[in-house]
């Protein structure tokens, strides 16, 4: 058996909505290869902090664990719209919390004893498909009698409703009230606690981030493992050597201290008070408790020196006490053939204190250290794997590591409300080609060969495409998990200046927002990933209009050609190059009149003319925005002193570098880099604010609308 998903309603963070989280059992481990792998073994949960990963950790263990739950334990937007309701006069829905465990049996295996589950064995309750079987249990922690309730709930509102401490003294209403813990099976059928707890069902080892809390944090988690093994040996009868050992020594010591000290102490108390009245007896009283807490030292060796506990790393101290705890956790599984739990181990950010290459070693290999330890110590445990974690590093790692997506749930909040998104390899590329808030771009096949044809183009496409992500991801491309918003840009220029200009937003620059350069269509990859995300996504591109061939030359008498560079006055009937544009537009039209929209989605482009002119490239945009810009004219002069001479002539015309923005773009084609980087210098140590050139404004109405995304955010939050 194995936990295949786990259904959160109205605990914590989760709402009613996006709440389920899907894991990885033992029985997918089994159909990829006999060799445990992080890649199929292992369930990853990520998200930023605050988001609700541990939430689940947490709701598992007081299932399981402790059913402990408090009025704090509510979503407070789920109570709070209760409360709305009570005082409107309606008292008819009563605070619960509930919870859907859906349980996988793995049929062809021999070890799985069913037992625990025999309430929910029905044909009913059992459900199956092609590749699996399946139950659910329910959960609904919920009140046990609701008549005192409503007299409470009606007692609080005549009294207290307007106070500042109305909803505090709610929520101790919420205390004080008699609830219970009620199972029910798929059907909806009550199932009496005697008849079954989850307990029977799942044993979880919980091993919390941050455990090495001093200097003995380490001694102190071997101590216990060696304790247990010594005191299993002893209960089996195993002759145990410490044993013998111990009391050897103890004898020795007695017997050295008796002799040297307490014979003359004692003559000496005889001439007072009789001896067998008043005697001092001495003994060792060396226990194996004793010797592992204050003799047995750890060291590791570094070189041909040994170095104390107390000089470890803490990186290195907390992956030893991770490998310790689940030492102890395996040590303490009982030894038999078969069993009837499902067991769960939950890591809980192991990347404190690691550095970026051992995260990316730790989630690459834990799964082949567990197996060791179980192999090692002949034990029989089925276990699945559940770590959370904030790491772009181990993130990374399991991607690549497992070549997949699969088993990646991203926890992010949406309204207030954790919002689960369960990765999969098939929902971060588009199966076909999907619209996005546009018009659907359909197949011109008309005969069955064609549409066959057209088939195994877009599942080569999607195949390339899924390669692409999973590889392009590692390069910082996994920030996206974590930003607070992501901007797509498409070239160096835009990737160099934006995070300046970011900073210098007093409003942005609180907020963690991820600058990607990803050139052209390879951006569009992205697209399914970013929705299912949900983070608010900027997307910078450029025009590209497609120019005529006269446009580009002229042609004399000798027919010789001459590049020229006109400006770009008009975009009617014009079409554009870029893949962006056609993927947001439905077509190659270049005169857009409106930036593209959809939900967390926002692409400008420069839609409008800059100073009588149409800028295609980010470059030409910024050169019209500040053609009279003093740092801009010197830097343009610095990396191309000739083109800059030849363009504003021998009067030094400003206006003509307006008048051949174009062809300035174009010289500086092999030198962008270049460009960006002496900008941003001679940005950077002006001590003139006013000289600081200006974004074009298709960027700034990109930075607005990333404002009222985190403004809609917060009212989200606070509604």
């Amino acid at each position: 058996m194995y936990l295949k998903s786990l259904k959160i309603t109205n605990f914590r963070k989760f709402g009613e909505n996006n709440n389920i989280v899907e894991f990885v059992g033992a029985k997918d481990t089994s159909q990829i290869s006999d060799k445990i792998n992080i890649a199929p073994s292992t369930t990853l949960i990520v998200g930023k902090n605050n988001s609700g990963k541990t939430t689940i950790t947490k709701a598992l263990k007081k299932l399981v664990i402790d059913n402990k739950f408090l009025a704090n334990d509510f979503n407070f937007m789920y109570l709070n719209k209760l409360l709305e309701e009570y005082c409107n006069g309606s008292i008819e829905h009563f605070p619960f919390l509930e919870f859907e465990v859906k349980v996988g049996i793995d049929s062809n295996s021999s070890c799985d004893l069913l037992t625990n589950i025999a309430p929910f064995m029905n044909i009913e309750s059992v459900q199956a498909n092609e590749k699996e079987t399946y139950f659910k249990v329910v959960l609904k922690y919920e009140l046990k009698e609701t008549t005192k309730f409503k007299e409470e709930v009606g007692l609080l509102i005549s009294t207290d409703k307007g106070k500042a401490t109305f909803f505090r003294k709610f929520l101790e209403t919420i205390n004080s009230a008699d609830f219970e813990m009620n199972y029910f099976d798929s059907d909806g059928t009550l199932i009496g606690e005697s008849r079954f707890k989850l307990s029977d069902l799942i044993e979880m080892e919980i091993i919390n981030a941050n455990k090495v809390i001093d200097d003995k944090s380490l001694s102190k988690t071997f101590n216990d493992i060696i304790n247990f093994r010594y005191k299993l040996e002893s209960k089996k009868g195993v002759p145990a050597t410490v044993d013998s050992l111990i009391d050897n020594i103890n004898e020795k010591i007695t017997k050295s201290v008796s002799k040297e000290h307490t014979a003359s102490i004692n003559k000496a108390l005889s001439k007072i008070e009789s001896s067998d009245r008043l005697e001092v007896k001495l003994s060792a009283d060396l226990t194996i408790d004793k010797i592992m807490t204050n003799i047995i030292k750890y060291e590791y060796t570094e070189g041909k020196f040994h170095i104390p506990e107390g000089q470890f790393g803490l990186g290195y101290s907390n992956l030893m006490t991770i490998i310790g705890k689940l030492i102890e956790y395996i040590e303490r599984y009982p030894k038999q053939e078969c069993n009837s739990k499902i067991n769960l181990i939950c890591i809980e950010e192991p990347e404190a204190f690691m550095h970026s290459q051992m995260q990316e070693l730790f989630i690459k290999h834990i799964n082949d250290a567990i197996a060791y330890l179980i192999d090692d110590m002949q034990k029989k445990i089925n276990s699945q794997l559940i770590i959370t974690t904030h790491s772009s590093h181990i993130l990374n790692s399991k991607i690549h590591t497992g070549n997949s997506f699969d088993n990646i749930s991203y926890i992010t909040i949406v309204d207030n409300f954790s919002n689960v998104v369960n990765l999969n390899d098939k929902n971060v590329i588009e199966s076909e080609i999907i619209s996005v808030g546009v018009t659907k771009l359909e197949s011109s096949a008309e005969r069955p060969e064609e549409i066959s044809v057209e088939a195994k183009k877009r599942a080569k496409k999607r195949s390339d495409d899924l390669k692409f992500i999973k590889k392009h991801i590692k390069y910082k491309v996994s920030e996206l998990f974590f930003s607070d918003a992501v901007i797509f840009v498409e070239g160096v220029t835009e990737e160099t200046l934006l995070s300046y200009y970011l900073d210098q937003n007093e409003e942005l620059n609180k907020y963690y927002i991820s600058i990607f350069n990803i050139n052209g269509a390879h951006g569009l990859i992205y697209l399914p990933l970013i929705k299912l995300l949900k983070v608010p996504t900027l997307i910078i591109t450029d025009l590209d209009v497609k120019r005529k061939e006269d446009e580009k030359f002229i042609i004399d008498e000798d027919n010789k050609k001459t590049k020229i560079y006109p400006q770009m006055i008009s975009l009617e009937g014009r079409t554009s190059t870029n893949a962006t544009i056609h993927k947001f537009n439905g077509t190659e039209t270049a005169g857009l009149k409106q930036y593209f929209e959809d939900n967390n989605l926002y692409g400008v482009f420069q839609k409008d003319a800059i100073e009588g002119y149409f800028a295609t490239s980010f470059e030409e945009a910024f050169i019209l925005s500040n053609y009279k810009n003093r740092i801009l004219k010197n830097v343009l002069k610095s990396i191309k002193p000739q083109i800059y001479k030849d363009i504003l002539g021998s009067e030094n015309n400003e206006d003509n570098l307006k008048e051949n923005s174009y062809k300035m773009q174009r010289k500086l084609s092999d030198s962008k880099s270049g460009f960006s980087n002496v900008l941003l210098y001679e940005i950077i140590v002006s001590d003139i604010s006013t000289d600081i050139p200006e974004l074009p404004k298709y960027i700034t109405d990109g930075f607005i609308w990333l404002k009222s995304a985190f403004q809609n955010q917060v009212m989200g939050d606070s509604g």
